[in-house]
């Protein structure tokens, strides 16, 4: 079955203005270009109720500044008064993340200012910087409340520019899995889907662009969001079905990073992206266990990618994604902190004899992830007073009765491991032991993947590589199952144990890009530093929102290379954590809550404060009987079972299918447009604002800057050789690049010439500050004598120094008769006849232009490119931009005329 051509749905909202009038707000959208706006009307005359118009109108810029020219003139206080303007200008804005109400009338939050934080295939992911919160009805309509200024800094004690996420175009509330599998869907569902959106559509407007000529049509694709890790979806409540879709803007919370690791010049993104769960999400001790729907506290799903950047496009591009999950251990438990005490004793609040709660988990996991499940279990096993061991107890019995009534081939696997004890034995690595289980747990689960296995794994086939599992289809590898780590707390022996299996997920990657030639990675690498270094920035953000402090241990610890000042450190985190713990984890709670939309306020009901538990806002059983009774045996989602060991969301049916809007455009609508998107021609950039080129860089911040190294980001290094321990000092930095480009100033003997240019730094990352301390340092002249001949001695390196090679060793024999025969052969096979060369040089530029190739070989190989052919238009051009940098201009023709009057229209008119 043919593929259809597919693009995801780029919105055409991402600049906001706020107009105001005293009985309304008028809220301008446009995209990037400027080109296409459409305009929300807000009523600001109620003092309660959200009246929200969207006419689903298309606006030209022309009609825009028509539109406000005439709302400005109509609301002036008198006809004709230029000094008291009708509509003022509010605010700048890049999104819209709600709509809030409290006691009074509501809230708009505008997203006031982002920062570009990865990049996925061209598809920007940004970090919310800044909100402004702004009240709606005017002061004429508004009915005070003594409370509301409370609420108000409650709400806003959820710091919106810590950690929250969106972008305009890839869905990040679904994995790269899910996304990719949705634009590879088969073409006639597409055009099945295109047509009842046609009929069922009630925009007069959807539709446009459905009409395209030939075969340019693309696929435009819009999938729901899972709600489950969208933090926004309360707040946009009231007004998703009033507005048009690109004024939806979904935002995640948790994290998001990405690095560049250049393997020998080629870029290779590394992202690692944290979705947080905004059901049952809470504070550590305040949110343990699962709530009554099997949603758990602190569950995250940490997905890491890899691609290549040198090609941008989803169809055409290599992409690689590995998904884990951390969460709470899915039972009714809990911790008692009234006690005051570091460790408060663990309790089981209700019996559960059939996993009622453990099955609705694992049934939205089979749901997501497909099969198998695995279970990695870290809490403690041994203890002198039963502490941990009974979280342990429960699952294992939990997890043996659910498995009883699943296929044995999709069973849920069970495998617990006490680290604490393997930490403290002197014996045992803690990380060989982790490694082991990162293996077969890949193994299991396998990886995603976008391209066929490469013809060389077959050639040169690995015992690891065909041991893979997950799902093998025509277009690459798909990820089947998912491994759940846990520990209490799911913060420090959780992130070592996922950055483990995630450094073993790494080296299949980057295998299956054909980057290395064995699915294998060794520490002290700069590719696992770099991985490293993310997972750790990962893991204290996700301890900083649950816990209140950092990672106490890290992969260092655990290695047991961590420097000794770490013990102090480690001391401070553990202090910073009990204290927010017992202090400050009550408000974050009620901030959490009033955000969410679990607790909503309202008149003669108790205040948020007053509320002595938030039990029973997380737990809706406890208010209203549940009408259904989830089976005791048969305890997955009907139709779950029938798909695995593919995850249901990802398989084509009939009820995944109503989650998709999908449009047909022209291949140039920028709807789909990817490529306009991520270069934004219309724009001036600049380099210094260049987000590629202020990533972590593996070359730049991890490969040390001794020349000679090699550059491959593979290759294990000392602990004392990298990058940034070399360059940690500025000023030393400095000085030995002054003393570089010092020695290179001298002339070399002519001996070494042929070595020394083919011997130079790759590493390529610090050409500007070279390039500077070159200009003002003035070469040393050999040729002088007295006191210029010492400083020359001792400013000028060794060349073993400087180049790594030591040149005034004579050659052997055998490297002498190697070269000559490499003379000799490039001698042969590269000669070029010049008396034969039929060319007759009319002009000085034809020597540029008409290539002659020089090698006898007939067709495109590695030993042999194909000239250039160049038109005759082409090489006018040409000439035309030689002569004009020479100052010679041509004459404006009549079509340059037009050319332009056109392009003056469409841009400003």
């Amino acid at each position: 079955m043919p593929v259809a051509a597919a693009a995801p749905l780029i919105s055409s909202v991402q600049k906001l203005v706020l107009y105001e009038t005293r009985a309304r707000y008028f809220l301008v959208g446009s995209n990037p270009a400027e080109t296409k706006y459409r305009v929300l009307k807000i009523d600001r005359t109620e003092p309660k109720d959200l009246v929200v118009i969207d006419d689903k109108h298309v606006y030209t810029q022309q009609e825009v500044r028509e539109l406000l020219g005439r709302l400005d003139l109509g609301n002036r206080t008198k006809m004709g008064q230029k000094g008291s303007s009708g509509l003022s200008r509010a605010v700048s804005a890049f999104g819209i993340v709600g709509f809030v109400r409290f006691l009074e009338g509501y809230y708009i939050v505008l997203i006031t200012k982002r920062r570009k934080m990865a990049d996925i295939g061209g598809h920007a992911i940004y970090k919310i910087e800044d909100t402004n919160m702004i009240y709606i009805p005017n002061d004429s309509v508004r009915v005070s409340h003594p409370d509301e200024a409370r609420y108000l800094r409650i709400f806003q004690n959820v710091d919106l520019s810590s950690n929250f996420y969106f972008s305009y175009s890839y869905d990040l509330s679904h994995s790269l899995q899910y996304n990719l599998t949705v634009l590879r869907m088969p073409l006639e569902t597409l055009k099945t889907e295109t047509t009842q959106a046609r009929q069922e559509s009630f925009d007069i407007f959807e539709d446009e662009g459905l009409s395209t000529q030939g075969g340019n049509g693309v696929f435009g694709i819009c999938s729901k969001p899972y709600e489950k890790y969208v933090w926004n979806a309360k707040l946009l409540e009231a007004v998703r079905t009033a507005v048009h879709r690109d004024w939806l803007l979904y935002i995640i919370h948790g994290f998001c990073g990405q690095s560049k690791l250049l393997i020998y010049g080629r870029p290779i993104y590394v992202t690692l992206i944290a979705r947080r769960s905004s059901k049952f999400a809470g504070t550590r001790f305040l949110k343990r266990g699962a709530n009554c729907e099997g949603d758990v506290a602190n569950e995250v799903e940490t997905e890491q990618i890899l691609y290549d950047a040198s090609v941008m496009s989803f169809s055409a591009g290599s992409y690689s994604s590995y998904v884990q999950v951390r969460g709470s251990v899915p039972l009714y438990w809990s911790q008692d902190i009234s006690t005051m005490m570091p460790k408060p004793p663990i309790t089981l609040d209700q019996a559960d004899p059939y996993a009622h709660i453990a099955a609705l988990h694992f049934d939205q996991m089979l749901q997501r992830f497909g099969s198998p499940i695995i279970i990695l279990n870290l809490v403690k096993e041994r203890e002198k007073r039963k502490h941990e061991r009974i979280l342990s107890e429960e699952l294992v019995a939990a997890v043996t009765y659910l498995n009883q009534f699943l296929p044995p081939e999709h069973a849920i696997i069970y495998i617990p491991w006490d680290m604490a004890k393997y930490t403290k034995s002197k014996l045992c690595n803690v990380l060989d032991r982790l490694n082991v289980i990162a293996e077969s747990v890949v193994k299991k689960t396998g990886f995603f993947v976008n391209r066929p296995d490469s013809y060389c794994s077959i050639l040169r086939p690995d015992e690891k590589w065909n041991e893979l599992g997950g799902c093998v289809v025509s277009t690459g590898r798909l990820q089947t199952g998912v491994l759940r780590t846990n520990c209490v707390d799911c913060l420090d022996r959780t992130n070592t144990a996922q950055f483990m299996v995630g450094k073993c997920a790494l080296a299949y990657q980057l295998y299956s890009l054909g980057l290395i030639d064995k699915p294998n990675l060794q520490f002290d690498t700069d590719a696992v530093r770099l991985f490293e270094e993310l997972y750790e920035d990962h893991g204290d953000t996700l301890s900083l929102q649950y816990g209140g402090s950092q990672l106490v241990h890290r992969v260092k610890t655990y290695r047991k290379i961590a420097p000794w000042t770490q013990h102090s450190k480690d001391i401070m985190q553990t202090l910073s954590r009990y204290y927010s713990n017992a202090f400050s984890d009550a408000d974050r709670q009620d901030s959490i809550n009033l955000f969410l939309g679990v607790f909503k306020p309202a008149e003669g009901k108790p205040h948020l404060w007053e509320l002595p538990t938030d039990f029973y806002l997380h737990h809706k059983n406890t208010l209203t009987l549940s009408q259904t009774r989830q089976s005791y045996t048969y305890w997955w989602t009907v139709g779950v079972l029938k798909h695995l060991p593919l995850p249901f969301d990802e398989v084509t049916c009939a009820e995944n299918r109503r989650k998709l809007t999908v449009k047909k455009f022209h291949k140039y609508e920028e709807e789909i447009d990817i490529h306009n998107e991520f270069f934004r021609p219309y724009e001036l950039s600049s380099f210094d604002e260049t987000f590629c080129l202020a990533m972590t860089n593996s070359t730049r911040d991890f490969m040390p800057k001794n020349v000679g190294i090699d550059p491959s980001p593979f290759t294990v290094r000392k602990p004392d050789e990298t990058g940034k321990s070399v360059l940690g000092n500025k000023n030393n930095r400095e000085e030995t690049v002054l003393q570089r480009k010092t020695a290179a100033s001298a002339p070399p003997p002519p001996s070494e010439e042929a070595v020394s240019s083919s011997s130079e730094d790759d590493s390529g990352t610090d050409k500007e500050d070279e390039g500077a301390v070159s200009q003002r340092s003035t070469p040393v002249k050999v040729t002088d004598t007295g006191d210029n001949t010492k400083i020359t001695e001792n400013v000028v390196q060794s060349t073993k120094d400087v180049y790594g090679v030591n040149l005034s060793d004579i050659p052997s024999e055998d490297d002498l008769a190697t070269y000559a025969r490499f003379v000799q052969l490039g001698q042969s096979q590269h000669k070029q006849d010049k008396g034969s060369q039929q060319f007759c040089s009319k002009h000085p530029l034809d020597k540029v232009i008409n290539l002659i190739p020089i090698s006898s070989f007939s067709q495109d190989n590695i030993y042999e490119v194909q000239p250039p052919r160049a038109d005759r238009k082409s090489i006018e051009i040409f000439h035309a931009h030689i002569q004009a940098g020479r100052g010679s201009m041509q004459p404006l023709g009549k079509d340059d005329f037009l050319m332009y009057r056109e392009y003056i229209r469409n841009r400003y008119m």
